[in-house]
């Protein structure tokens, strides 16, 4: 029987180019599969899930501090706290004395959809490097910044999460 080593292209030791890609490639499809199977089976992104997990932890927030929690651009939220909305998940509450500000209220059913959904690949990813020892965690975290600036990518907007956008088999 083929194990999946047997059908990817053997690498040489020191074609870093090409490791290099591999590992980027390999990372991005476990995010995709990820983001994917959860959209799939819980009909939520992976960003609308990290919003509803943050204002259920967090409690009633406004949309500006929603997306600095999250990563995500303010216009971005907006768009993901709508489809929330339309979900029944989250509501908006105006507050009493500052009718300017708006919160954003987690419901019961975004309470259940939190319990009932998978924690997020970035959830996994980050208990994984906290057992590392910190030299490693640093040695991780400057490797992929520097291959972002080698990249010429510090200007890309990239949030943790992938898919943001509406679900189209709803």
């Amino acid at each position: 029987m083929d194990s999946r080593a047997d059908k990817e292209p053997q690498i040489p030791k020191q074609s870093y180019e090409l490791r290099i890609l591999q590992s980027l490639r390999r990372i991005i499809r476990t995010v995709d599969m990820h983001s994917h199977k959860l959209a799939s089976l819980h009909k939520i992104t992976g960003p609308q899930l990290g919003c509803l997990q943050a204002t259920k932890e967090q409690g009633p927030l406004t949309s500006a501090k929603l997306a600095k929690m999250v990563y995500l651009s303010p216009s971005t939220v907006v768009g993901i706290i709508d489809r929330l909305e339309e979900k029944g998940l989250i509501r908006r509450q105006r507050d009493s004395k500052d009718r300017r500000l708006v919160y954003i209220c987690i419901t019961p059913s975004g309470e259940q959809m939190v319990a009932a959904t998978p924690s997020l690949l970035q959830d996994t990813l980050a208990t994984a490097l906290v057992e590392l020892p910190e030299q490693e965690q640093v040695a991780i975290t400057m490797s992929l910044e520097k291959l972002v600036d080698l990249m010429e990518a510090r200007d890309v907007d990239a949030a943790p999460v992938l898919e943001t956008g509406p679900l189209s088999a709803e």
